[in-house]
């Protein structure tokens, strides 16, 4: 049988594994896929408990918008084709701030990436949101969990901010999409790190918001930002298409995107593998700190003490330094628990995730990172798709079970 995976924004990896090898491929549900336009503008005409976009404009002052950056597949120059053209004709001044949350600003390709044409002419206006410069930031209070609120003073001027943004599972927040925009999105890096040392505790995981202290204590803070806003929410599908669209008050459709998200995102499998290969895509593959969500979405169809294969190009190299730091420093994954319980940063969460998994069960990677750098991070580096199959199959034997994950970061696998 020959295994054909992508790898980076338009690459491949190809092996052949016996076809006496049981083997499964998981991928997002598929979907009906309507005409994208026809999509945003029946959201448009329907908000949820809202009024249109036309009313909300009516009387703006000014306006932010806020956008996802270039580790989310958000469809963003695809909404400003459905909006753009009023909010132009109000002629008030408008910015945008790329809702980075701690991640680095973007590079010129990844400015076309979001905005694709639209960059030419707002360029001038676009604020890159940097969680360090604490000189941006404006204290708004704080959560009943203690979360001090800091947040971009641009969110904070602006007289109406709409926010375009994308929901899928996140493996410790529930869900992307809503509040994220705020917190991490434009946040300050202490805020950030207050909100993400939550992840920690086992209630933080994938599709889960009730009882999710990470999700409880975004929507807390959300209340110090006292702003209209109106939100519009996509859902894609597994190849990165529109299929569904909410829009109007951000926790209205939030809510209602959740479901859609579920319909396409939420795999059942009916037992776990020995060997399970969790691919991560363009453009969550942009280093290990983003891919590292196909590490933990990968566990749920893991049996103990199995492989996981993590395939990400990792175009960026490691990306969190904090996290990288912390395991790179630990002789062992319980090593690294036991740090993190001595005093938490940020990026540490991460570190954790991972380090829970070191416990029982291996993990691979076949990555654009130096093995060695890799090897330090407690992955086992392979220079190829072929060379760790075949490891993995010497390793577990010839009636293991493979299971191919195609879209890590995004598919949750659950066991019915």
């Amino acid at each position: 049988m020959k295994i054909t995976l992508p790898y980076g924004k338009e690459g491949s990896l190809t092996a052949e594994i016996s076809d006496s090898i049981q083997t499964s491929f998981l991928e997002a549900n598929d979907v009906a896929i309507g005409n994208s336009d026809d999509v945003i503008d029946k959201a448009m005409a329907n908000p949820c408990d809202s009024v249109t976009l036309t009313r909300f404009l009516s009387d703006a002052r000014d306006m932010l918008i806020i956008v996802n950056d270039a580790t989310r597949p958000t469809p963003t120059r695809t909404v400003m084709d459905a909006i753009w053209g009023d909010i132009r004709d109000k002629n008030i001044p408008v910015n945008f701030i790329i809702a980075t949350g701690a991640h680095r600003g973007p590079t010129e390709e990844e400015y076309i990436q979001i905005f694709g044409s639209y960059h030419e002419e707002i360029k001038d206006n676009i604020i890159v949101h940097d969680a360090k410069k604490d000189e941006d930031m404006v204290f708004l209070g704080k959560s009943s969990n203690g979360t001090q609120m800091h947040v971009n003073k641009a969110g904070v001027n602006a007289h109406k901010i709409i926010i375009i943004g994308s929901v899928e599972p996140h493996y410790f927040a529930g869900y992307t999409g809503g509040r994220k925009s705020f917190l991490p999105g434009i946040a300050g890096y202490k805020t950030i790190e207050q909100n993400h040392k939550l992840a920690l505790l086992p209630q933080a995981s994938a599709l889960a918001l009730e009882g999710n202290p990470v999700h409880e204590d975004m929507i807390d803070a959300l209340k110090t930002v006292e702003k209209e806003i109106f939100a519009i929410m996509t859902v894609l599908d597994k190849n990165h298409k529109i299929y569904a669209v909410t829009a109007g008050n951000i926790h209205a459709s939030f809510a209602a995107a959740i479901d859609r998200a579920n319909e396409v995102f939420a795999v059942p499998i009916k037992k776990k593998a020995d060997i399970v290969v969790s691919v991560v895509k363009f453009p969550a593959d942009i280093d290990l700190y983003q891919a590292q969500k196909g590490i933990d979405n990968g566990k749920l169809a893991l049996k103990e003490d199995g492989i996981l294969i993590l395939v990400a190009k990792c175009r960026c190299g490691i990306g969190g330094k904090a996290f990288a730091d912390l395991l790179g420093s630990c002789d062992t994954p319980k090593e690294v628990l036991e740090t993190i319980d001595k005093g938490y940063k940020l990026g540490y969460h991460k570190a954790a995730k991972m380090a829970e998994i070191g416990l029982w069960a291996q993990m691979w990677g076949v990555t654009d990172i130096e093995p060695d750098t890799l090897e330090k991070l407690f992955i086992r580096p392979f220079g190829s798709l072929q060379e760790a199959l075949d490891k993995a199959i010497e390793k577990k034997g010839d009636k293991a079970e493979i299971l191919f994950l195609m879209d890590g970061s995004l598919t949750v696998p659950m066991l019915k």
